[in-house]
């Protein structure tokens, strides 16, 4: 079907977006705007000793400057982690709350020291280099597994090892017992590199009262409910109080889910001056202002029998936090992740255990795949390094230890089950299409030319469909025919608005041109985010099942107009239109026509609401597990250390596709975004 599920329909939004039509978070009008402007620290570590804005505050067009003073004086509170985990021993871990303006101590380069509001951007900027910040250096530790060594510099007073949590899962007992009986044991130990997540949009905010009273603030986001509950929290607001909204967004990756100081100093100084106020995060400021990514530091051990097959696997991951607690932080290295450890292998027997680790960093929180990617980067050179030691082909360790087919449904090391899947044959599928069995005669042939050819292979898995809910709101207009589906998640360049429309011209028949999409409106659309790759599995799920109401519904009163029993007619789908007929007769009435009547009470049948509209919140019993192969082929230049990527090939089980060309071009995306990180 061209517009169903299956179908390669085109994005709806580009024709607007590539036309620079687009609504983004800087193009928000509003008028007689202050600009905002943020001094940060440039010592990593140190006590804020005193801070001077008295001659900031008399420059060219400045309006206030906001340092710790006001913040006091105004009880504003502190960002705090929304996910934290237990530790071993079921103890609670430490805090780290992030002040949105450093108070007694700044913890790391960059953090906000004072916001500087005035008419211009260019004027708040002057008076920045006018406010005199005075800091007593402080010991620094940016290393991570340093960080939480004895003899480290401490952050906090509280977290004497540095040690946020240790965490643990798996049965130790039987990962000792496998490593006993072990005739080979294989170490490594790896580096997950810290990132910046460089979004083609970076972090804005704009904030203003509104006539009724109430505040506004617009920013990108990944569905603006999430920070709503912590702002209205943080400055003391009754909910009714704050409308957050969220237009285009050019780039999330999780890195525009959680809440940051900026855009809570912008709202702020809005209530605080009963002004509108903005800020806009320059290129080179998100490096130390958004959420890092990884930085992970593991050591992980693989027992292996005569034969090279898996007895059991243990490892210890130092996860950087960062100076303070992001909002998932804790939950990303730890219950994103470790469940992953083990891959697509037969493990019988596992342990793992996550440190968290305080350093004189960026906060550190969930970027594209948050957690599993490490684990796979994990799991995937432990297994190389074991079949260099056990003299394996690295296709050949795999496949001895990969689950056949006949063996599904496969349990995981920590009981997570899959219930499908032939990774050997994806594997082999994968090797045959990158012709790995010629790879050596390509390889002979760049060493003639100087230069050096490497061939790389690693299978994933991922655990998706989580973050909570996704409920779906469809409400038929009232004065005309269209459809609109209002979500709590929110489309950051996935492409939500088609997505969602396949799904309900699959159910009603609905033209995808007559169906809106309405999302990231605290006063529209319902509550929910977008995170843990869930819009299609879960919001997809609560759209189809609203769907399904509707569709309940307009058989109901379908019957009721054409005066027929409710088991002689039918819903059709066909190219008359979607519509409820008698079956075996041309009698039928129209989807909008019916969405119509269903407006008027003296319509409709005995018990039956008002409207055809419907809601759903769906919510996963099990998570789902798309898998797969890549394969990158490169030759570099050893004079010069140049890499180019000569072939580089990609098969996944994703299961049924909802659009194939929006899922080949989020494929294409991590790719480039994993050799970025490479």
């Amino acid at each position: 079907m061209k517009f169903g599920i299956g179908g390669s329909a085109k994005r709806v939004e580009d024709p607007t977006l590539l036309r620079g039509l687009g609504r983004y978070a800087d193009d928000l009008a509003a008028d007689g705007a202050l600009h905002g402007f943020v001094l940060r620290s440039d010592a990593a570590h140190g006590i804020l000793a005193s801070i001077d804005a008295a001659a900031a505050r008399s420059a060219p067009g400045v309006v206030a400057v906001l340092t710790r003073d006001e913040l006091q004086a105004d009880g504003v509170g502190d960002i705090e982690a929304q996910a934290t985990v237990k530790n071993a021993d079921d103890s609670d871990q430490a805090l780290m709350p992030w002040p949105i303006l450093a108070r007694d101590r700044v913890r790391y380069a960059g953090a906000p020291v004072a916001f500087v509001v005035a008419e211009t951007l260019a004027q708040a900027k002057d008076a920045a280099d006018l406010v005199e910040v005075e800091i007593e250096d402080l010991p620094v530790v940016v290393d991570t597994f340093e960080a939480a060594q004895p003899e480290a510099p401490r952050l906090w007073k509280h977290i004497p090892g540095s040690v946020v949590f240790d965490f643990a899962r798996g049965d130790a007992e039987a990962v000792e017992a496998a490593f006993a009986k072990a005739d080979r044991i294989v170490t490594a130990r790896l580096v997950n590199n810290r990132l910046v997540s460089n979004a083609m949009e970076p972090r804005a905010a704009t904030a203003f009262p509104g006539e009724d009273g109430r505040l506004r603030l617009d920013c990108p986001s990944q569905g603006p409910f999430f920070a709503h509950g912590q702002l209205c929290k943080m400055l003391g607001l009754a909910p009714e109080r704050l409308r957050m909204t969220t237009g285009a967004v050019g780039g999330g990756f999780g890195t525009k889910a959680f809440l940051y100081p900026e855009a809570a100093l912008t709202l702020w100084a809005a209530k605080r001056l009963n002004r509108a106020v903005r800020w806009t995060g320059g290129r080179s400021e998100i490096f130390l202002s958004d959420a890092h990514g990884r930085d992970n530091v593991a050591v992980a051990e693989l027992a292996l029998d005569a034969d090279a097959r898996f007895l059991g696997m243990r490892a210890t991951t130092w996860a950087a936090m960062g100076a303070h607690l992001s909002n998932f932080g804790p939950i990303v290295p730890t219950q994103a992740a470790v469940g992953m450890y083990t891959g697509l292998y037969k493990i019988p027997a596992f342990h793992v255990t996550v440190k968290g680790v305080a350093t004189n960093t960026v906060p550190v929180d969930a970027y594209r795949g948050a957690g599993r990617p490490e684990a796979a980067y994990l799991i995937e050179r432990l297994v190389d390094v074991a079949a260099a030691e056990c003299g394996l082909g690295r296709d050949e360790i795999r496949r001895r230890n990969f689950p056949t087919p006949e063996e599904m449904p496969h349990r995981m090391g920590l009981g997570d089950v899959i219930d499908s899947g032939d990774f050997p044959g994806l594997m082999t599928a994968a090797l045959e299409k990158a012709d790995f069995a010629g790879f050596e005669a390509r390889r002979a042939e760049s060493r003639a030319r100087g230069r050096l050819r490497g061939f790389g292979f690693a299978t994933y898995v991922e655990r998706c469909a989580g973050g909570g809910g996704a409920p779906a709101k469809l409400r038929f207009d009232e004065d005309g025919d269209g459809l609109t589906v209002l979500m709590g998640t929110q489309d950051s360049g996935q492409g939500h608005a088609v997505a969602y429309a396949q799904i309900l011209s699959d159910r009603l028949g609905v033209e995808i041109e007559d169906i809106r999409l309405v999302q990231g409106d605290t006063d529209a659309a319902p509550p929910g985010f977008t995170g843990g790759s869930k819009s299609i599995p879960v919001g997809g799920a609560s759209v189809a099942s609203a769907s399904d109401k509707v569709k309940e519904k307009a058989l109901d009163l379908g019957a009721h107009l054409l005066e027929a029993a409710r088991a002689d007619v039918e819903f059709l789908t066909d190219g008359e239109g979607p519509r409820v007929a008698v079956a075996g007769t041309d009698r039928a009435i129209g989807l909008w026509d019916l969405a119509r009547a269903a407006r008027d009470p003296a319509k409709l049948p005995e018990g039956m609401e008002p409207a055809l509209d419907a809601d759903h919140d769906h919510v996963n019993d099990k998570p789902t597990f798309p898998n797969g192969c890549h394969v990158c082929e490169l030759e570099a230049d050893p004079q010069t250390g140049a890499v180019k990527i000569l072939r580089y090939v990609v098969i996944d089980d994703f299961g049924v596709a909802m659009n194939p060309m929006l899922l080949e071009g989020q494929v294409h995306g991590g790719v480039v975004q994993g050799l970025g990180q490479a």
